[in-house]
Protein backbone atom coordinates (compact mmCIF):
# COMPACT_ATOMS: atom_id res chain seq x y z
CA UNK A 1 0.00 0.00 0.00
CA UNK A 2 2.87 2.18 1.06
CA UNK A 3 4.33 1.65 -2.42
CA UNK A 4 1.35 2.23 -4.46
CA UNK A 5 0.81 5.94 -2.58
CA UNK A 6 4.15 6.62 -3.26
CA UNK A 7 4.09 6.27 -6.40
CA UNK A 8 0.69 8.09 -7.23
CA UNK A 9 2.29 10.98 -5.48
CA UNK A 10 4.92 11.41 -7.63
CA UNK A 11 3.21 10.75 -10.31
CA UNK A 12 0.67 13.54 -9.62
CA UNK A 13 3.58 16.10 -8.13
CA UNK A 14 6.63 15.69 -9.92
CA UNK A 15 7.68 17.53 -13.17
CA UNK A 16 11.29 17.59 -14.50
CA UNK A 17 13.90 15.83 -16.74
CA UNK A 18 16.36 12.57 -18.64
CA UNK A 19 16.72 8.78 -17.05
CA UNK A 20 19.46 6.42 -15.73
CA UNK A 21 21.73 5.98 -18.91
CA UNK A 22 23.11 2.82 -18.00
CA UNK A 23 20.69 0.33 -17.36
CA UNK A 24 21.42 -2.50 -14.60
CA UNK A 25 17.72 -4.11 -14.31
CA UNK A 26 17.01 -5.34 -17.61
CA UNK A 27 16.49 -9.19 -18.44
CA UNK A 28 18.59 -8.77 -20.91
CA UNK A 29 21.54 -7.86 -18.72
CA UNK A 30 20.95 -10.12 -15.70
CA UNK A 31 23.30 -11.77 -13.81
CA UNK A 32 22.62 -15.40 -12.43
CA UNK A 33 24.00 -14.58 -8.58
CA UNK A 34 22.30 -13.63 -5.39
CA UNK A 35 25.41 -11.37 -4.84
CA UNK A 36 27.47 -9.81 -7.09
CA UNK A 37 29.09 -6.46 -7.99
CA UNK A 38 29.11 -4.89 -11.40
CA UNK A 39 31.30 -1.64 -12.46
CA UNK A 40 29.64 -0.23 -15.80
CA UNK A 41 31.53 2.41 -18.08
CA UNK A 42 29.92 4.53 -20.93
CA UNK A 43 31.69 6.84 -23.32
CA UNK A 44 31.65 7.75 -26.83
CA UNK A 45 35.12 7.71 -27.14
CA UNK A 46 33.77 4.15 -28.10
CA UNK A 47 32.47 5.38 -31.74
CA UNK A 48 34.97 7.76 -31.72
CA UNK A 49 32.86 11.20 -31.02
CA UNK A 50 33.22 13.62 -27.76
CA UNK A 51 29.87 15.40 -27.97
CA UNK A 52 25.91 14.96 -25.74
CA UNK A 53 26.27 12.08 -23.45
CA UNK A 54 30.00 11.80 -23.21
CA UNK A 55 30.90 9.54 -20.27
CA UNK A 56 28.87 7.25 -17.57
CA UNK A 57 29.98 5.27 -14.26
CA UNK A 58 28.26 3.43 -12.20
CA UNK A 59 29.43 1.33 -9.64
CA UNK A 60 26.66 -1.45 -8.49
CA UNK A 61 25.99 -3.82 -5.49
CA UNK A 62 23.68 -6.40 -5.33
CA UNK A 63 23.22 -8.69 -2.16
CA UNK A 64 20.75 -10.27 0.26
CA UNK A 65 22.31 -7.79 3.22
CA UNK A 66 20.78 -5.07 1.45
CA UNK A 67 17.23 -6.30 2.16
CA UNK A 68 17.18 -4.38 5.53
CA UNK A 69 17.72 -1.11 3.41
CA UNK A 70 15.43 1.45 5.19
CA UNK A 71 14.80 2.47 1.53
CA UNK A 72 13.60 0.08 0.33
CA UNK A 73 10.44 0.32 2.03
CA UNK A 74 9.81 2.87 -0.89
CA UNK A 75 9.90 0.14 -3.77
CA UNK A 76 8.23 -1.95 -4.84
CA UNK A 77 8.83 -5.87 -3.47
CA UNK A 78 5.67 -7.96 -4.60
CA UNK A 79 4.98 -11.75 -2.46
CA UNK A 80 6.18 -14.63 -3.76
CA UNK A 81 8.34 -12.97 -6.31
CA UNK A 82 12.17 -13.86 -5.74
CA UNK A 83 13.94 -10.65 -5.06
CA UNK A 84 17.28 -9.18 -5.41
CA UNK A 85 18.08 -5.74 -3.48
CA UNK A 86 21.15 -3.33 -4.41
CA UNK A 87 22.34 -0.14 -4.01
CA UNK A 88 24.16 1.63 -7.49
CA UNK A 89 26.26 4.96 -7.65
CA UNK A 90 25.97 6.65 -11.01
CA UNK A 91 28.23 9.77 -12.43
CA UNK A 92 27.42 11.11 -16.25
CA UNK A 93 28.92 13.83 -18.40
CA UNK A 94 26.98 15.83 -20.91
CA UNK A 95 28.47 18.33 -23.41
CA UNK A 96 27.99 20.43 -26.33
CA UNK A 97 29.46 19.45 -29.90
CA UNK A 98 32.72 21.63 -29.14
CA UNK A 99 34.41 21.44 -25.55
CA UNK A 100 37.08 23.74 -26.26
CA UNK A 101 34.92 26.97 -27.09
CA UNK A 102 35.20 29.52 -24.59
CA UNK A 103 31.34 30.72 -24.78
CA UNK A 104 27.97 29.46 -25.00
CA UNK A 105 27.20 27.72 -27.87
CA UNK A 106 23.39 28.64 -28.48
CA UNK A 107 21.30 25.94 -30.31
CA UNK A 108 23.91 23.48 -28.71
CA UNK A 109 23.44 20.70 -25.79
CA UNK A 110 24.23 22.12 -22.99
CA UNK A 111 27.10 21.02 -20.29
CA UNK A 112 25.93 19.23 -17.43
CA UNK A 113 27.23 17.12 -14.87
CA UNK A 114 25.09 14.54 -12.30
CA UNK A 115 25.60 12.33 -9.74
CA UNK A 116 23.52 10.09 -7.44
CA UNK A 117 23.35 7.20 -5.42
CA UNK A 118 20.29 4.41 -5.93
CA UNK A 119 18.50 1.52 -3.88
CA UNK A 120 16.95 -0.64 -6.07
CA UNK A 121 14.86 -3.94 -5.57
CA UNK A 122 13.91 -6.41 -8.73
CA UNK A 123 11.69 -8.86 -8.51
CA UNK A 124 11.06 -11.89 -10.75
CA UNK A 125 8.16 -13.97 -10.74
CA UNK A 126 9.05 -17.33 -12.57
CA UNK A 127 5.19 -18.29 -12.93
CA UNK A 128 4.01 -15.35 -14.65
CA UNK A 129 8.01 -14.49 -16.73
CA UNK A 130 7.62 -10.98 -14.98
CA UNK A 131 10.09 -8.60 -13.90
CA UNK A 132 9.42 -5.26 -11.89
CA UNK A 133 12.39 -3.40 -10.53
CA UNK A 134 11.89 -0.07 -9.18
CA UNK A 135 14.80 2.34 -7.99
CA UNK A 136 14.66 5.44 -6.05
CA UNK A 137 17.64 7.69 -6.21
CA UNK A 138 18.93 10.93 -4.94
CA UNK A 139 21.89 13.25 -6.00
CA UNK A 140 22.82 16.89 -7.37
CA UNK A 141 23.59 18.27 -10.84
CA UNK A 142 25.42 20.73 -12.24
CA UNK A 143 28.89 21.83 -10.98
CA UNK A 144 28.86 19.86 -7.38
CA UNK A 145 28.56 16.53 -9.77
CA UNK A 146 32.34 17.20 -10.71
CA UNK A 147 31.54 16.90 -14.26
CA UNK A 148 34.22 19.31 -15.06
CA UNK A 149 36.86 17.93 -13.01
CA UNK A 150 36.31 14.11 -14.42
CA UNK A 151 36.32 15.17 -17.88
CA UNK A 152 39.29 17.16 -17.58
CA UNK A 153 41.47 14.39 -15.46
CA UNK A 154 40.81 11.84 -18.50
CA UNK A 155 41.77 14.03 -21.40
CA UNK A 156 44.68 14.96 -18.99
CA UNK A 157 45.53 11.45 -19.07
CA UNK A 158 45.24 10.76 -22.39
CA UNK A 159 46.70 14.29 -23.59
CA UNK A 160 43.39 15.43 -25.46
CA UNK A 161 42.07 18.54 -25.62
CA UNK A 162 41.11 20.16 -22.28
CA UNK A 163 37.43 21.22 -21.87
CA UNK A 164 36.48 24.70 -21.54
CA UNK A 165 32.79 24.91 -21.94
CA UNK A 166 32.14 23.55 -18.67
CA UNK A 167 31.98 27.67 -17.18
CA UNK A 168 28.22 27.50 -18.75
CA UNK A 169 27.09 24.26 -17.51
CA UNK A 170 23.19 23.43 -15.75
CA UNK A 171 23.29 25.56 -12.11
CA UNK A 172 23.25 23.11 -9.15
CA UNK A 173 19.91 21.49 -8.26
CA UNK A 174 18.84 18.41 -6.44
CA UNK A 175 18.07 15.15 -7.87
CA UNK A 176 15.21 13.04 -6.57
CA UNK A 177 13.66 10.28 -9.01
CA UNK A 178 11.26 7.12 -8.44
CA UNK A 179 11.88 4.71 -11.81
CA UNK A 180 9.77 1.59 -12.09
CA UNK A 181 10.79 -1.19 -14.95
CA UNK A 182 7.96 -3.89 -16.38
CA UNK A 183 9.21 -6.67 -18.94
CA UNK A 184 7.32 -9.58 -19.68
CA UNK A 185 8.71 -12.83 -21.75
CA UNK A 186 7.14 -12.74 -24.87
CA UNK A 187 8.30 -15.92 -26.32
CA UNK A 188 11.21 -18.16 -26.02
CA UNK A 189 13.59 -21.53 -27.03
CA UNK A 190 14.84 -23.36 -23.91
CA UNK A 191 17.13 -21.53 -22.89
CA UNK A 192 18.55 -19.91 -26.08
CA UNK A 193 16.30 -17.63 -27.28
CA UNK A 194 14.04 -15.27 -25.65
CA UNK A 195 12.31 -12.19 -26.49
CA UNK A 196 10.42 -9.42 -24.12
CA UNK A 197 8.77 -6.85 -24.49
CA UNK A 198 9.50 -3.63 -21.70
CA UNK A 199 8.11 -0.51 -20.42
CA UNK A 200 9.70 2.44 -17.93
CA UNK A 201 8.46 4.94 -16.45
CA UNK A 202 10.34 7.96 -14.66
CA UNK A 203 9.80 10.78 -12.77
CA UNK A 204 11.03 13.21 -10.09
CA UNK A 205 13.38 16.24 -9.72
CA UNK A 206 15.15 15.38 -12.93
CA UNK A 207 13.31 13.21 -14.68
CA UNK A 208 9.90 12.61 -16.03
CA UNK A 209 10.08 10.39 -18.72
CA UNK A 210 8.09 6.89 -20.50
CA UNK A 211 9.21 4.50 -22.60
CA UNK A 212 8.23 0.75 -24.53
CA UNK A 213 9.92 -1.38 -26.30
CA UNK A 214 11.00 -4.98 -27.30
CA UNK A 215 14.62 -6.54 -26.33
CA UNK A 216 15.82 -10.15 -27.26
CA UNK A 217 18.49 -12.33 -26.09
CA UNK A 218 20.53 -15.04 -28.33
CA UNK A 219 22.64 -17.49 -27.15
CA UNK A 220 23.10 -19.61 -24.20
CA UNK A 221 22.30 -18.31 -20.91
CA UNK A 222 20.17 -18.53 -17.53
CA UNK A 223 16.21 -17.49 -17.59
CA UNK A 224 15.93 -14.26 -15.96
CA UNK A 225 12.34 -15.10 -14.62
CA UNK A 226 14.02 -17.99 -12.11
CA UNK A 227 15.65 -17.68 -9.11
CA UNK A 228 19.44 -17.96 -9.77
CA UNK A 229 20.47 -22.05 -9.43
CA UNK A 230 23.76 -23.24 -8.07
CA UNK A 231 26.02 -22.03 -11.30
CA UNK A 232 27.89 -25.18 -12.90
CA UNK A 233 31.62 -25.72 -12.30
CA UNK A 234 33.45 -24.43 -15.28
CA UNK A 235 30.28 -23.18 -17.00
CA UNK A 236 30.64 -21.10 -20.06
CA UNK A 237 27.61 -18.77 -20.93
CA UNK A 238 27.34 -16.32 -23.81
CA UNK A 239 24.65 -13.87 -25.77
CA UNK A 240 24.08 -11.18 -28.08
CA UNK A 241 21.05 -8.92 -26.77
CA UNK A 242 19.34 -6.16 -28.76
CA UNK A 243 16.63 -3.98 -27.61
CA UNK A 244 14.64 -1.07 -29.40
CA UNK A 245 12.48 1.36 -27.13
CA UNK A 246 10.55 4.39 -28.56
CA UNK A 247 10.28 7.36 -25.03
CA UNK A 248 8.39 10.37 -24.27
CA UNK A 249 10.09 13.00 -22.53
CA UNK A 250 7.78 15.28 -20.26
CA UNK A 251 11.17 17.24 -19.06
CA UNK A 252 14.85 16.87 -19.38
CA UNK A 253 16.90 18.60 -16.79
CA UNK A 254 20.16 18.26 -18.31
CA UNK A 255 18.28 20.35 -21.12
CA UNK A 256 15.91 22.45 -19.18
CA UNK A 257 17.94 22.53 -15.83
CA UNK A 258 16.32 21.73 -12.40
CA UNK A 259 13.67 22.32 -10.89
CA UNK A 260 13.97 24.41 -7.89
CA UNK A 261 17.55 26.75 -9.60
CA UNK A 262 16.61 28.52 -12.66
CA UNK A 263 19.52 30.17 -12.44
CA UNK A 264 21.70 28.16 -15.39
CA UNK A 265 23.46 30.34 -17.92
CA UNK A 266 22.22 28.27 -20.88
CA UNK A 267 19.21 25.70 -21.32
CA UNK A 268 16.95 24.50 -23.69
CA UNK A 269 13.70 25.55 -24.42
CA UNK A 270 10.32 23.08 -23.44
CA UNK A 271 9.02 24.42 -27.38
CA UNK A 272 12.64 23.27 -28.48
CA UNK A 273 12.60 19.69 -26.71
CA UNK A 274 12.18 16.59 -28.88
CA UNK A 275 9.36 14.74 -27.00
CA UNK A 276 9.72 11.64 -29.16
CA UNK A 277 12.99 9.80 -29.30
CA UNK A 278 13.90 6.08 -30.63
CA UNK A 279 16.92 4.38 -29.07
CA UNK A 280 18.15 1.20 -29.39
CA UNK A 281 21.03 -0.72 -27.57
CA UNK A 282 22.94 -3.99 -29.07
CA UNK A 283 25.91 -5.82 -27.17
CA UNK A 284 26.98 -8.92 -26.06
CA UNK A 285 27.50 -10.75 -22.66
CA UNK A 286 29.66 -13.21 -21.48
CA UNK A 287 30.18 -14.79 -18.29
CA UNK A 288 32.36 -17.92 -17.01
CA UNK A 289 32.43 -19.00 -13.32
CA UNK A 290 32.11 -15.69 -11.40
CA UNK A 291 33.01 -13.41 -14.26
CA UNK A 292 31.17 -11.41 -16.13
CA UNK A 293 32.10 -9.12 -19.32
CA UNK A 294 30.04 -7.38 -21.61
CA UNK A 295 30.40 -5.07 -24.22
CA UNK A 296 27.31 -2.60 -25.58
CA UNK A 297 26.85 -0.02 -28.52
CA UNK A 298 23.82 2.06 -28.19
CA UNK A 299 22.19 5.15 -30.57
CA UNK A 300 19.34 7.73 -29.52
CA UNK A 301 17.82 9.86 -32.06
CA UNK A 302 17.88 13.99 -31.18
CA UNK A 303 16.63 15.14 -28.30
CA UNK A 304 16.25 19.20 -28.97
CA UNK A 305 15.38 20.62 -31.94
CA UNK A 306 19.05 21.57 -33.37
CA UNK A 307 20.74 18.23 -31.99
CA UNK A 308 21.27 15.15 -33.56
CA UNK A 309 21.47 11.38 -33.36
CA UNK A 310 24.17 10.20 -30.50
CA UNK A 311 25.56 7.26 -30.03
CA UNK A 312 28.24 5.58 -27.49
CA UNK A 313 30.00 2.65 -26.08
CA UNK A 314 30.10 0.44 -22.72
CA UNK A 315 31.51 -2.00 -21.36
CA UNK A 316 30.54 -4.13 -18.19
CA UNK A 317 32.64 -6.26 -15.69
CA UNK A 318 30.84 -8.04 -13.37
CA UNK A 319 32.14 -10.52 -10.37
CA UNK A 320 29.54 -12.92 -8.79
CA UNK A 321 29.75 -13.88 -5.11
Amino acid sequence: MIQKTLLCALLFVCATAAAQVIDNVSAIKNINRDGYFRFNYDNDYFTASDVYYTQGIALELITPKLKLNPFNKLLIQPRGNYLKYGVRFDHYGYTATSISTHAIRYGDRPFCGNLSVSSLVIAADSLKKQRISSTFTAGVMGSKAGGEGMQVKIHTWLKNIIPVGWAYQIANDVILDYQVNYEKQLTHVGNHFLVNSNSELRVGTHTDKVKTGVNFMLGRFDNPYNAPQKPRKNRFNYHIYGQLQTGFTAYDATLQGGLFNKNSPYTIAAEDITRVTLQGDFGLMINFNKLYLEYTQAFISKEFRTGGLHRYGGVRIGVGF
